[in-house]
């Protein structure tokens, strides 16, 4: 009996291991809610960042204005169980801090700062940075972090512990270590606009645009790149 059942769990786990890839398959397709929901399902780490991927995608890209909230909840919840499961994988700490991190943008400064998100962000992505030193991906959000917060007023990033100066630093190594990563140069185009440096986040743009897009987000982000530019002319 004890040896069926160690076969049993054996089998269990391999097939949790071979349809994680799945779910990754129906994120990169754009079937972003479908992905949430398998990923649920299988309910293995991988696969629950997957779904809290999936559904902060949706939000994103898909989901209507009066929706988009909801569904960055669902992001925030499936991460939790993932790091839930597995405290030392990265990727759930990632998916967290980006659910949270669009929770706070529909939420608005005051109501983020008083449930005390912006430190929850920053401590997801420094955990994620500190499991994984070459997530780009948690580069650039923890550049866009201390920015936006620094946007807000000296007396939001002093009491935050928002610093400028690391902004460029971060979003350059992320270009750095993933140079074909469109969202990367279009978050760093964004910044840029904003400093008023527009020659340099045109040049950003054009490159974002000059990339393979590999996935639906890879083109969904270049249609941002497009509007972006656009409003730039």
């Amino acid at each position: 009996m004890k040896r069926w059942t160690t076969l049993f769990v054996a089998t269990a786990m391999a097939l949790s291991l071979a349809q994680a890839p799945q779910v990754a398959a129906l994120v990169d397709a754009g079937r972003f809610q479908e992905a949430y929901e398998a990923g649920l399902r299988l309910a293995t780490p991988e696969a629950l960042a997957l779904a809290a991927k999936g559904a902060s995608f949706h939000a994103m890209y898909l989901a209507k204005p009066e929706e988009k909230r909801a569904w960055f909840e669902r992001a925030e919840k499936a991460a939790s169980q993932a790091i839930a499961k597995a405290p030392d994988y990265a990727e759930g700490y990632f998916e967290r801090a980006r659910a949270l991190g669009r929770l706070a943008q529909y939420k608005g400064i005051l109501e983020a700062l008083a449930e005390g998100l912006a430190p929850r962000i920053r401590s997801d992505l420094e955990k994620t940075l500190k499991l994984d030193p070459n997530h780009a991906g948690a580069m650039v959000a923890l550049a866009l972090w201390h920015f936006e917060l620094v946007q807000k007023g000296w007396l939001v990033a002093a009491t935050q512990g928002a610093d400028g100066a690391k902004v460029e630093p971060l979003m350059k190594k992320a270009i750095e270590l993933e140079p074909d990563g469109i969202i990367h140069r279009v978050e760093y185009a964004k910044v840029l606009a904003a400093w008023n440096k527009k020659e340099e986040a045109r040049k950003q743009l054009e490159t974002a645009l000059s990339l393979p897009a590999k996935t639906a987000a890879d083109r969904y982000d270049q249609e941002r790149a497009r509007q972006e530019l656009a409003r730039l002319k």
